[in-house]
């Protein structure tokens, strides 16, 4: 005459399992942090584009003032660009690195061939 309504796909609602798995194995630590990777990464990002363009700065800027050609050829504009080129790329670089270590991270065992 007709299946009962409380059957799915030839199972009943009780048969089928509860058990979860989680997502990832770091799934409870980064539930617990207060950071996700995405900020994390651009926080490590954010202090090493400050260093490199601090460490860069100083001898853009004194090159610009005491090397003749640098003196007669480099207009604000491209000690600017140098700069910031430097630290752009110390963030970018940081950020990519971080949210790859992460990413690994999770996928731990997740492809290992167990034979």
């Amino acid at each position: 005459m007709g299946s009962p309504s409380d059957v799915v796909g030839g199972v009943r609602p009780s048969k089928i399992s509860t058990f979860m798995v989680a997502a990832c194995p770091n799934e409870p630590r980064v539930i617990d942090s207060k950071t996700s990777p995405t900020q994390d990464a651009v926080q490590r990002g954010l202090k090493m584009a400050i260093i490199a363009g601090s460490v860069v700065a100083v001898p853009t800027l004194v090159g610009c003032r005491v090397i003749p050609w640098a003196k007669a050829n480099l207009n604000y504009t491209a000690q600017a660009l140098s700069i910031s080129t430097a630290a752009i790329s110390a963030f970018f670089i940081t950020a990519d690195k971080t949210i790859l270590k992460h990413a690994r991270g999770n996928t731990i065992g997740k492809y290992d061939k167990s034979s």
